[in-house]
């Protein structure tokens, strides 16, 4: 019976990593074939083409460097908070009530313009900033995924892992861990396509992504229909891909959880 199953589940397998590099690929051709795609476009489009190309690097950037910042902020977030001693706990605790207590805008202002009046010497760049505040952000919300994660492994699993001998770092990173981390997916991976999306705040200090490249096409030509309907359409591409990526982890974290 083992037999029998085996050649579908791994066409199923196969499947999967079809569709992940796929994804890949096309996300990739979608970032360096935009601008030839769109200067096939009517004005004001044709025209900006080479602009809206650039925007949607920079916000893929943005997205890449942040989520991947925040999901280690996230996990040592997650870990303190689930410390048996109550000074991480608090400190985790402050981190993601101020952070999810305040408006992402107000964070990126704060960041470029306040942090280096409290920090003197210390002047970011534009898009360093925007990665910094980002990163702050959605490793607040990465942290309370990650927990909740972490809260449903069983206690019987690591006081099992325990008795074997295994040490506590051991049991956290081979036991503990991988479960969390299946458990955790959906919702990591909706907090990177929100996160996709929220990189459009970073134009509020000169960020140069795609909502401040549409931003300033429609300023100059006064055509804020096509403008901002493609702005949205690159953003639907890019968030559509992305969840395809994502989906497929989900699907083969859940496989390997059954």
């Amino acid at each position: 019976m083992l037999l029998s199953l085996w050649p579908h589940s791994w066409d199923r397998q196969r499947r999967a990593k079809a569709t992940l590099v796929v994804s890949a690929l096309l996300l990739v051709a979608l970032l360096w074939g935009l601008g030839e795609l769109l200067s096939l476009l009517p004005e004001p489009i044709g025209s900006n083409a080479a602009q809206f190309a650039q925007g949607a690097r920079t916000t893929l950037a943005l997205t890449l460097a942040s989520g991947s910042i925040g999901l280690a902020l996230g996990l040592a977030a997650a870990l303190a908070k689930t410390a048996s001693h109550p000074l991480p706990r608090t400190i985790a605790a402050a981190y993601i009530w101020l952070i999810r207590g305040t408006p992402l805008l107000v964070q990126i202002l704060f960041v470029y313009f306040a942090l280096p009046t409290i920090v003197p010497g210390l002047s970011l760049p534009e898009f360093g900033a925007a990665v910094v505040a980002l990163s702050l952000n959605v490793g607040a919300y990465n942290a309370e995924a990650i927990r909740a994660g972490l809260l449903a492994v069983p206690a019987g699993q690591r006081d099992a892992a325990c008795a074997l001998g295994m040490q506590p770092a051991h049991v956290l990173a081979s036991v503990v861990l991988p479960q969390a981390w299946r458990i955790a997916l959906p919702p990591l991976a909706s907090n990177l396509v929100a996160l996709l999306k929220d990189s459009s705040l970073a134009f509020a200090i000169g960020v140069v992504e795609l909502t401040n490249v549409g931003n300033r096409v429609q300023a100059a030509t006064f055509q804020p229909v096509a403008t901002l309907a493609t702005t949205a359409a690159i953003y639907l591409a890019l968030t559509t891909l992305i969840t395809q990526f994502t989906n497929v982890l989900e699907q083969r974290a859940e496989r390997q959880r059954r």
